[in-house]
Order: structure tokens, then sequence, then C-alpha cells
């Protein structure tokens, strides 16, 4: 059902944050800023990659509008990059690791995918922030340097395998990792995932069921369940105790989350507080409009 909420029209709160945003407004320091007041029980943050491919923000950039917007934090910058958030007051939700293309389902690429998720753990663990973003990979690699075919009985056999010694990991340095199901019916480049093994929420659960271990959740991707999977609030609360993660993005298109798609995410966020669901959400989408205003407008949407 189209998502009909008129939350985020051009309400008076709204048209008195845009016409505070212009040019001197952003290029001033944060501290200069009025930073926006949320109800807060959504803990909001904001993905580092989809802004930085539409609007080309710096994570220095993400980190301003993070603040002035009120969110908690960010989420996908890498291990080289938490530095970059000390003393900002702000937190990474999710790390980024190795890639979704070579992942645990294959052992030729474990070596990596473990050198990788190592340096992760260990930088997430020492910045105090909870989370680590983990993928299942693709079923042939076979045109990659040191790829493969292997197919679904195995490559689950070889993520169990692989997870139980990085979730031991993580457990060490009191983090999570979350494995991100992706969708695999949507070609288009940064939109869906082709020949992705874990493109099943239920399948990645599994996974987590197998593993059983504190160290590992899956993230529940609202994007990519709802086009392989439907029915987000019904699993939402089916797999509520595996769920370390939330991300969001509008559908179809992977673009801003407002009244002109399908998911209602006011009614997801509700599901959210049903369960006592304490993480973060994620906004994975890539502006096609005014990045702060498609941004205020996803975060309002959310802030129930």
């Amino acid at each position: 059902m189209p998502h009909t909420d008129t939350s985020n029209k051009m309400t008076p709160s709204r048209r008195n944050f845009l016409t505070g945003l212009g040019a001197a407004a952003l290029a001033a320091p944060v501290a200069a800023q009025d930073k926006i007041a949320r109800k807060g029980r959504i803990k909001q943050v904001i993905a580092a990659w989809p802004f930085a491919v539409g609007a080309k923000w710096t994570p220095q950039d993400l980190i301003r509008h993070a603040k002035q917007l009120g969110v908690s934090g960010v989420e996908l910058f890498d291990a080289d990059q938490l530095s970059l958030l000390k003393g900002t007051g702000l937190v990474c939700a999710a790390t980024k690791s190795h890639s979704f293309v070579r992942g645990m389902n294959n052992k030729g690429h474990h070596p990596e995918v473990f050198a990788t998720l190592e340096k992760a753990i260990t930088a997430t663990g020492a910045a105090g922030f909870p989370n680590v973003m983990t993928f299942t990979g693709l079923l042939d690699t076979s045109q990659e340097e040191n790829g493969s075919i292997v197919d679904r009985e195995g490559g689950t056999k070889n993520c169990i395998e692989g997870f139980k010694k990085m979730a031991a990991l993580a457990e060490k340095h009191k983090v999570t990792l979350v494995l991100e199901p992706l969708n695999s019916r949507v070609a288009e480049k940064m939109k869906g995932h082709p020949g992705y093994q874990g493109d099943h929420i239920d399948d990645c659960v599994e996974i987590v069921k197998a593993v059983s271990s504190p160290g590992l959740k899956v993230l529940f991707d609202a994007y990519h369940i709802q086009i392989m999977d439907g029915d987000l609030i019904r699993r939402i609360k089916q797999h509520h105790e595996f769920i370390g993660h939330v991300q969001i993005a509008g559908n179809p298109g992977r673009g801003e989350i407002g009244d002109d798609q399908e998911i209602n995410y006011r009614g997801l966020m509700k599901a959210l507080l049903e369960i006592n669901y304490t993480g973060y959400v994620g906004h994975e989408w890539i502006p096609t409009g005014d990045p702060l205003e498609g941004l205020h407008e996803a975060i309002s949407i959310c802030d129930i």
C-alpha cells in the first residue's frame, strides 16, 4: 500500500529549517548552527556512501550535517575514519568492512575477509561503537582474482564456519557483526546485487541461528527485504531477537522515503518500538533532490 502519511509536507518547522540552510549557514561551524530537537525514540544515523555519491559530501560534511540534523550519528565509515568522530558525540552505528562480492560463503576469500573484519572489529571496539557490517558474498566470483563458484549449500556451510570464528572475536571486543541481506532482483548499480547468496532474510537468519553467538546478528535492510520478501512488519516481529541493525531507503529506486514510494516507514518505526528495538536505524538512500531537505523530511517521518 502506498505511504500516505502527510507529516512530510511543508510544515512551519520544516520551512524554518530550510530557510536557515543558506550558503552562510552551511559554511558555518557546527557550534554556530541550531541543532534540531528530536524525540529520539528511534536512534537514527546517516550512511556515508549515498551522500558521497549523491551529494559529494566528505565524511567531515556528513558529521557536520548529522550534528545539525539532531541524529545519533553516522554509519559505514571504514575503520580508518572512526577517529574523525572522536569528541563529536556521534556514533558510527555500523562500520564498513569487506565487500559484498567477496564474502564469507567462499573459503578462498576467508583470509582477506578475516583480515578486514579483524581490523574493523578491533577499531570499532576500541571506539566503543556497536556494529561491523558483513556479507555472505556472491555465489559466482569466477571472474574475480582467486574467485570461484560455490553452491548455496556449500556457501552456507562456509558462512557458518567463518562466522563462528569472527563472531567469537567480535564478542571479545564487545562488537556485533551484522549480516546484511541484499536483493538479487534489481540489476541497476547500487540498487541491487544479482548473484548475492544471502538475498532472503530467512536465509540470513538461519545462518545467524546456526552460529548461535551474540557476536552475529542480521541487518534488517527494509529496502532489500521489501524487494525480495515483503511483509516487513510481520518479518520484524518474527525475527526481532536476531535483528542487530536496521537500514532504510525508498522503494522503488532507493531514493528518499517520502510519500511517492511504497514503504510506510512510520508504520515500520512503530513496529520497531513494539518489539523494544534499541539499536540504530540508518538512512541508506541515495538523494535525488536537495540532500539536506530530503534528510530533514526522512528523519522527521521516522521520529515518532
